[in-house]
């Protein structure tokens, strides 16, 4: 891998002409919600002063993406009763109907098309790669038959093309770690009725595994108070309309000293979570009242218990499987610092879900920075080693989104973030004495002669349409919008018009 300095023009290809001979070409590796607005943000930004960088004022962009279909988060991180949010899937398909974009699914890269391939007929290569696994839990237990990563089971339940077409849900008594929006994902899904998923996308063999799941008590346990917890105001909302759920919360745990609620109410979206979390309280109070109801008043037959300052210890078994859990209660400053207790209880579960982080994809040949779960980068310049490790920037890579980051935020949140990392990647393209015209392959064809050549057929935005356009129609033969195609095979025969 080269690290030379992006102006230097040894290993890099002349301008054949004036910048307008030719576009800037870029890679995108990944086509989830970070490729697509960082593709959206870098047309943007040279249309409005591409030409006064000295860079042209387009370019072209092509988009790897390893699945055969695009979207990534939104498609398959999602949970399928999150309409709101999968709109998003709406603007990013706009985007992709670019002309200047161009999408390559069911392209992997290292396996079909390597870094030497990329750099070879692009200017810069930006990897969006995203997060598919989760971070380990280290606690005791944590390999007893019923411990789950909530990123599989999320996999599970969005169809994941990859992923298991079954799911073990024989658990009466559940418990999900974690506080934030991933878990309340999870912990929501386990208490959903099936039937009252059939508005949504959600697969068929996903729907018939809800329809048997045994679980009728879920406990949701968070390290530190309601101040600090990282649900969004939507999530909480789309608790408090949990059919045939009472809500379960100890007063205890909303005992905040002045201190702790005044730092609180000075960010606007920790104060509006903090509010929402008090009304769920008051709601839960007159549940609890009213003889243990739902939010519409009918006998409830399922309970969601959420705990706060409880951090888990242990993870109790017997016979190999799930038993229980041992939590030890915490104390939380007012400015989120943790303390432990010493104060110990069990909860008798027989499964554990785990949302405590993704731990965003490793890159063949990237270097990656295992402290902070990243690719190696600075303000998305990749580097050759985490800055703590003395790495420097490698000329021509960037990365955005979780890949840069690391896993949080909102799925809007990438845009700011790939902001950042477009503005450096042309200023660091404008520094050349070549107007950024790097790469020494500019045939428009090259990509797609290379794939060809290694027997590989790239699924376009065209073969995405076929996707959506037969998911559509099979939906709307049950009076469902879509359905949700999960077979890698079938994906690939619809998409090629087979």
């Amino acid at each position: 891998m080269s690290d030379n300095k992006v102006n230097d023009s040894n290993n890099s290809a002349s301008p054949t002409g004036d910048v307008a001979d030719g576009q800037l070409r870029v890679a995108v590796v990944g086509a989830g919600p970070a490729g697509v607005y960082a593709s959206d943000i870098l047309l943007r930004q040279l249309k409005e002063k591409g030409d006064e960088l000295g860079l042209g004022s387009r370019a072209r962009i092509d988009l790897f993406e390893k699945l055969p279909v695009p979207f990534g988060l939104v498609r398959y991180g999602v949970a399928p009763d999150h309409p709101s949010i999968k709109y998003i899937a709406g603007a990013l398909e706009k985007t992709l109907d670019n002309p200047d974009i161009h999408l390559y699914a069911d392209v992997e890269f290292g396996r079909d098309v390597s870094l030497d391939d990329l750099r070879d007929r692009y200017d810069v290569v930006l990897f969006a790669t995203g997060a598919v696994d989760d971070r380990p839990l280290e606690i005791e237990g944590h390999s007893l038959d019923r411990v789950y990563g909530a990123a599989h089971f999320v996999e599970w339940y969005d169809g994941y093309p990859t992923a298991g077409r079954e799911w073990p849900l024989d658990a009466e008594q559940v418990a999900v770690i974690g506080g934030g929006n991933v878990a309340m994902d999870v912990a929501r899904i386990l208490m959903r009725r099936a039937d009252d998923l059939l508005g949504t996308d959600i697969p068929d063999n996903v729907y018939e595994g809800i329809k048997g799941n045994k679980a009728r008590e879920l406990h949701m346990f968070i390290r530190r108070g309601p101040a600090q917890a990282k649900f969004s105001v939507q999530e909480l909302r789309e608790l408090e309309k949990l059919p045939g759920v009472q809500i379960v919360l100890d007063d205890e745990d909303f005992d905040l000293d002045p201190e702790t609620i005044d730092l609180a109410a000075q960010d606007k979206l920790t104060r509006q979570m903090l509010e929402e979390l008090y009304a769920i309280k008051d709601m839960a109070e007159d549940m609890e009242a009213d003889g243990g109801v739902d939010f519409e008043g009918n006998p409830a037959d399922r309970r969601f218990c959420i705990h706060f300052n409880r951090m888990p210890a242990a993870i109790l078994g017997q016979d190999g499987k799930v038993s229980g859990i041992r939590l030890e209660k915490t104390e939380v400053t007012p400015e989120g610092v943790m303390g432990e207790t010493g104060e110990y209880e069990e909860c008798p579960v027989q499964a554990v879900y785990h949302a405590i982080g993704y731990k965003p994809a490793e890159v063949s040949g990237i270097p990656y920075d295992f402290s902070r779960y990243t690719l190696a980068n600075e303000h998305g310049r990749v580097c050759s080693a985490p800055q703590a490790e003395g790495g420097h920037p490698i000329d021509r890579l960037y990365a955005t989104g979780w890949a840069k980051r690391g896993p949080v935020g909102l799925i809007g949140s990438t845009k700011s973030d790939a902001l950042e990392t477009i503005g450096n990647m042309l200023d660091d393209l404008a520094s050349t004495e070549s107007h950024g015209r790097l790469a020494p392959d500019r045939a428009d064809d090259s990509i797609d002669r290379l794939l060809a050549s290694k027997g590989i057929t790239p699924i376009d935005f065209a073969g995405w349409k076929r996707v959506d356009a037969y998911e559509r129609a099979e939906g709307a033969k049950v009076g469902r919008e879509h359905i949700k195609v999960t077979d890698p095979d079938k994906l690939r025969s619809l998409a090629h018009g087979e």
